[in-house]
């Protein structure tokens, strides 16, 4: 084996392909590692599961949607609608946030979000991620009789 310096040969700047060449034996274990390093959740918050009816905006055009949730968190939701959205479009999401996520009481807010990904969903519907970036708690109004 050639060494380009003083540190290779000292084994502390090896690249990971040099290294499988050195010890093959390391490859199953690295194959295996990136296995169980993909199934890690990476929600940061944890999520309520939840059906909620959601009004959805798309910034750019004002078109509105209706949807309904699957689960739901602080910063991020999943939920169905009958049409398709586009990725990495960014959306307002008008929901009642249940008391679990709140404190205490169940409130109207206005979740700012961004698409992260559509999947076709049960039936006719599509499943849409999104990624809550701000929420804004709407005033409550008054209903008179």
């Amino acid at each position: 084996m050639v060494y380009t310096d003083e540190r290779q040969r000292e084994g502390k700047n090896l690249s990971a392909g040099v290294m499988l060449w050195c010890f093959p034996e390391l490859e199953l274990e690295i194959i295996n590692f990136k296995r169980m390093t993909s199934k890690i959740e990476r929600r940061s918050r944890q999520r309520l599961v939840a059906r909620l009816p959601v009004r959805v905006r798309s910034v750019g055009d004002n078109t509105e949607l209706r949807a309904e949730t699957r689960d739901v968190s602080t910063n991020g939701v999943f939920l169905y609608t009958a049409s398709a959205m586009v990725e990495g479009s960014d959306v307002e999401l008008v929901l009642i946030l249940p008391s679990e996520l709140t404190s205490g009481e169940k409130c109207w807010v206005c979740c700012h979000a961004c698409v992260l990904r559509v999947e076709q969903g049960p039936g006719k519907s599509f499943g849409v991620a999104a990624e809550i970036r701000r929420i804004d708690v709407l005033p409550e109004i008054p209903m008179s009789i």
